[in-house]
């Protein structure tokens, strides 16, 4: 999912300095978007990584 954020973020780039505001504005919605999922993902994986660790104890 970050691979397709940076690649909408790339297309922002390109789209903005041809001129496409519109598509570029769009893109790089998009590439917030999936940064934000993306980042809270991981931070639930993190979190779910740290409680099941003392699980494993015995």
């Amino acid at each position: 999912m970050l691979k397709w954020a940076l690649i909408f973020a790339l297309i922002s780039l390109v789209a903005g300095v041809l001129g496409f505001s519109g598509i570029a504005a769009g893109a790089a919605g998009v590439a917030k978007l999936l940064f934000v999922v993306c980042l809270v993902i991981f931070l639930a994986l993190i979190a779910l990584a740290l409680l099941g660790y003392g699980a494993l104890k015995k």
